[in-house]
């Protein structure tokens, strides 16, 4: 009978070579300098495995910090008005037989866009945090050694 094989030695390795793959086709096309030094790339890579990856992108500090601030989310909303008090609901029955249907498969194709946009600004807010996070840790650790 064959050796068992370790899956978690196997996987392990095979991340190890997708990272090492990675870093080597970030350094050859003109990548962060940095990331020729294998350390400094793998340290890269787990903080931001830990923003995007680990974290619920729902519970982030930076958005309660924005509160009040609603522009950052990405609600795309199509609502008609008139300040016209006569002419207004002429108008708006334009606006509701002409432009809405327009209006709306235009809204119905950028969704998908939005979408999208929304979950990049969630990761990276996730990166803003971990970054804060890793700086305050390394702050303390610095003040903890000078003393």
């Amino acid at each position: 009978m064959a050796a068992s094989v370790r899956t978690v030695h196997v996987m392990g390795r095979l991340e190890g070579d997708v990272r090492e793959t990675i870093r080597r086709r970030l350094s050859d096309v003109g990548g962060a300098a940095a990331y020729r030094d294998p350390a400094v790339f793998d340290a890269v890579w787990s903080s931001l495995g830990r923003a995007t990856g680990e974290r619920n992108l729902n519970v982030l500090l930076l958005p309660e910090l924005l509160d009040g601030i609603h522009d950052w989310e990405l609600k795309p909303q199509l609502s008609l008005s008139s300040h016209r008090r006569v002419l207004g609901p002429l108008i708006l029955l334009v606006k509701r037989r002409l432009l809405l249907p327009l209006s709306r498969w235009l809204l119905e194709y950028a969704r998908e866009n939005f979408r999208r946009q929304q979950q990049v600004n969630r990761i990276l807010f996730a990166c803003i945090e971990e970054l804060a996070v890793e700086n305050a840790r390394l702050r303390s650790e610095l003040e903890q050694r000078g003393r």
